[in-house]
């Protein structure tokens, strides 16, 4: 009101006491940002301004404010630059590039404050909004330091427990429950879908309106979409807790995250959805049933052992119907070697609206193992999941049905592990067991892979295919054997299988993302939290003849095949630290949902 006048005046001269004395107010851009200043400093300063980045309020051109006590706006990222005269981390719209810097009249606060930049055209309520100072500091630092600083105590700690305790019921409501009453969601990098194909923007309209694409014309086409998403187990994020040092532990309540991962469901709205970490006791009491409300049929298979998690295949019912499900499991009682609980899931699906009453497309998910120094097992439970598709997706004239495989694979581009899926073939004579998944810089994992690398026994030959009957006969006539030459034979048997150092598969497959920013050279990221930011989740698939990502020297096993259409893009680590990394406000998990959109092609 106007009887406030004065006191608004003076408050305006004495909050531009830090700015007008740039040097003698700073603290560094090392100090927490809801610290209190040096003592004495600016004493005539109310007590919550002296505790910078907390409640401070300064008017600006009488109708602008620059607040401090807010979540972050949709429209502001950290620059990851603080000027001279800063002494807190300054806020920049997330539209603009990661490299961008403020313009030199963003100096002395008087000259910002007179100059005529506004805005409105970032923010309705025309405010800077910093992070709420209930946040742990170090998540407002840089990467660099805050790594440096991650084993240390935070000084917020007992106040943000406070504030949990006193807003417990509050505190657990996600962005998602949220949406109606702030109106739009705060602190989001927006994705944009990168497409191939002029033509797919518009097929993608009307598919989402349903139409019969049997009928739009004479030559048939099929397109959908499919997503592969680690949605972090909640025993996994407890048994881990390492990890998400980084985050608010109110963002970490299953009741918060389970609310936006649906939502992200909902608005990515895949036709297939290839999900990890699906626990359990979540999956039978409300993803099965919020995901069937949204037209989806659910195949699940549960890690094998004590682990209350596995992976979820789920399908439009309007575009697929379930021709078979085959759940491969990693573990084997009878196999030293395979003694971890990873499993995979296989789906043959029949695409609806199409003009072949036997066309079918092959859907695969996993979870690989994660140690980085057991390469062995990693490639192993990867042939046994490569054996299962290609008992899955033959055809009756001999070739493979269209092929999707899904997951997070624990694996790093350009690995000896990802370079054989892609490639078909791996010789790995010589090849240490902590080099193979490419996780760690500096492998502890020396030992060198044994050729072969699982047993016989397995029933898989090093061509990725089941051979139970080959291996039937083998034995039979080793039996035969066994009375005359028992231990020549053995011999004999296990030089043969020594000579092969090499893998090969007959799938000729395609990644949808191409792991680095071609402008750039960044890497592209699928995981990122306070231990690491890389891309370890993957959508491979069967690519067409004519589709652009055809992989040379593969063999021509496919009738047909899948066309990328578009994707989804990925962020930087960079990016994701801007919004504190995941999961965060409105991600609620550790890695980022992959999306692809495909159209099926018959030869």
């Amino acid at each position: 009101g106007g009887g406030g006048g004065g006191a608004a005046g003076a408050r305006r001269s004495e909050l531009a006491l830090p700015w007008a004395d740039p040097l003698g107010g700073r603290r560094g851009c090392a100090g927490p940002v809801a610290g209190p200043g040096p003592a004495g400093r600016h004493s005539m300063l109310p007590r919550h301004v002296q505790r910078l980045g907390r409640d401070w309020i300064t008017h600006w051109n009488s109708s602008q404010i620059l607040t401090f006590n807010n979540p972050l706006s949709s429209c502001m990222r950290w620059a990851g630059y603080y000027p001279p005269w800063a002494s807190f981390p300054l806020p920049v719209s997330a539209d603009f590039s990661a490299n961008w810097r403020f313009p030199p009249f963003f100096g002395p606060w008087r000259q910002f404050q007179n100059s005529n930049w506004h805005l409105d055209n970032y923010t309705q309520s025309c405010c800077f909004h910093l992070p709420n100072p209930s946040m742990k500091s170090e998540g407002e630092e840089p990467l660099t330091k805050k790594r440096r600083l991650s084993g240390q105590d935070d000084t917020s700690a007992p106040e943000q427990e406070t504030n949990l305790t006193d807003q417990k019921e509050v505190s657990c409501l996600s962005v998602a429950q949220n949406k109606e009453k702030h109106g739009s969601k705060k602190g989001t990098i927006k994705r944009h879908w990168e497409y191939f194909c002029q033509k797919s923007k518009t097929m993608k309209m009307a598919t989402n309106k349903g139409s019969d694409q049997s009928s739009t014309g004479s030559k048939a086409t099929f397109d959908f979409t499919v997503m592969s998403y680690n949605i972090l187990s909640q025993n996994l994020l407890e048994g881990n807790s390492h990890l998400y040092k980084h985050c608010r532990q109110r963002l970490l309540f299953w009741t918060y995250r389970f609310p936006n991962i649906l939502q992200e469901i909902k608005e990515l709205d895949a036709d297939v959805l290839c999900l990890q970490e699906v626990q359990e006791d979540h999956y039978r009491t409300e993803i099965k049933s919020s995901l069937e409300s949204l037209g989806y049929h659910c195949e699940y298979k549960m890690r094998t052992g004590r682990k209350p998690d596995g992976c979820a295949i789920c399908f439009k019912t309007s575009k697929f119907s379930l021709i078979s499900s085959n759940p491969v499991e990693f573990f084997r009682r009878d196999i030293p070697l395979l003694d971890r609980d990873n499993v995979g899931l296989v789906l043959l699906l029949q695409p609806r609206f199409h003009c072949k009453a036997n066309a079918a497309i092959c859907i695969a998910n996993t979870h690989l193992l994660y140690n980085p120094r057991r390469g062995d097992i990693k490639l192993t439970q990867l042939a046994m999941l490569l054996a299962e598709i290609a008992s899955v997706a033959p055809q009756k004239d001999g070739s493979f049905c269209p092929i999707i495989i899904c997951g997070d694979f624990n694996s790093v581009p350009g690995s000896p592990l990802y370079r054989f899926i892609k490639e078909g073939k791996l010789n790995y004579e010589g090849l240490a067991i902590g080099k193979v998944s490419g996780q760690e810089q500096f492998p502890r994992g020396q030992r060198i892979l044994s050729i072969p690398i699982w047993p016989k026994k397995l029933g898989i030959s090093q061509n990725c295919v089941y051979e139970i009957k080959q291996q039937q006969k083998e034995e039979n006539a080793g039996d035969k054997l066994e009375a005359a030459k028992p231990d020549n034979t053995q011999e004999i048997v296990i030089a043969s299988e020594k000579l092969s150092s090499k893998l090969q598969h007959h799938f000729k497959l395609s990644s949808v993302y191409s792991h680095y920013f071609p402008e750039t050279g960044i890497p592209e990221v699928t995981t990122c939290h306070s231990r690491s930011a890389v891309t370890v989740d993957y959508i491979f698939y069967s690519a067409a003849n004519d589709d652009t990502a055809t992989q040379p020297g593969a063999e021509d096993s496919f009738r047909g095949g899948l066309k990328l259409l578009g994707r989804l893009a990925l962020l930087t680590e960079k990016d994701l630290w801007t919004v504190n990394g995941l999961p965060n406000e409105n991600n609620s998990s550790d890695h980022l949902p992959l999306l692809a959109e495909f159209r099926l092609i018959e030869q």
